[in-house]
């Protein structure tokens, strides 16, 4: 019979997982590790991501539970170790949800109209749970090194920029660029590679900061451009193809005229009702 509530369902994942973990049950389930896991956890995350961006609602049902079923898998084998259960991952979480919105929980709450109020109020409230616990205060701390490097920038920027250090306007940000594009353009007449290289880095921190102004996660925009620019130049292929010639043998001049017919035609296709 089917679960009657989320608890009830996410209860039957949880025996089903510790079953797997038995002595007598899956061999290949009771020899994975917190490490072994790390890629499934990561492979999850990914293709969930990409039934968000394809829009695709049947899929990303099945891809949530594949990635909740990684945070019981992971519990699982923390309990089995005697660290911690899934039980005190869930009130942990829900603890840090409630003292974290007291705008919502607490009666005594500040009212908070704004994402931005929402997200100062969250980093203040982190501050002050670390220097209650004795843990030396830091603005960056706990920031994931594992992260996308795109989408690291974005979560520093969101992070310091809760506390005020942050450009006033969008076109602040903009100038920035212009000035980091200047400076690359400088290092690449003859400052060396490492010096590019830091340019380099410099422009895109600085975009990843315009994008978040923008209210744009960057890590999602360009998956979008690169899904974008993957689809035209398999359709140039195609198109090349049809002609009886390849990429391989096209000219420059070719591939270009042959990607603004179907950048055109793709364009015209997303007008038409």
């Amino acid at each position: 019979m089917p679960s009657r509530s989320a608890g009830e369902a996410f209860q039957k994942l949880v025996d089903i997982m510790a079953r797997l973990r038995a002595p007598d049950g899956c061999p290949w389930d009771r020899e994975q590790t917190l490490d072994s896991l790390r890629g499934f956890v990561l492979e999850e995350t990914h293709e969930v991501l990409d039934a968000i961006d394809r829009g695709d609602t049947d899929a990303l049902r099945g891809e949530i539970g594949d990635l909740i079923f990684e945070g019981v898998f992971l519990a699982q084998v923390a309990a089995d170790e005697g660290r911690f259960t899934v039980v005190e991952s869930l009130n942990a979480i829900a603890a840090k949800l409630i003292r974290r919105h007291p705008h919502i929980f607490d009666p005594a709450g500040r009212p908070l109209d704004t994402p931005g109020e929402v997200v100062t109020q969250w980093e203040q409230i982190k501050a002050l749970e670390q220097r209650d616990a004795g843990e030396r205060r830091g603005v960056l701390r706990g920031v994931p090194k594992t992260l996308p490097a795109l989408l690291r920038a974005y979560e520093i920027g969101t992070r310091v920029a809760a506390v005020g250090f942050d450009w006033a306007q969008t076109t602040d940000v903009v100038d920035k660029i212009e000035e980091e594009v200047a400076e690359l353009r400088q290092a690449l007449t003859g400052e060396g590679h490492a010096r590019a290289e830091e340019e380099m880095g410099d422009l895109l921190f600085s975009i990843a900061n315009l994008a978040r102004k923008l209210g744009i996660e960057p890590e999602s925009a360009l998956r979008k451009a690169n899904g974008k620019f993957s689809t035209r130049f398999s359709a140039l292929e195609e198109h090349l193809h049809t002609q009886g010639r390849s990429v391989h043998e096209a000219t420059l001049d070719e591939m270009e005229n042959a990607w603004k017919v179907i950048k055109t035609a793709q364009e015209s296709k997303q007008e038409d009702p």
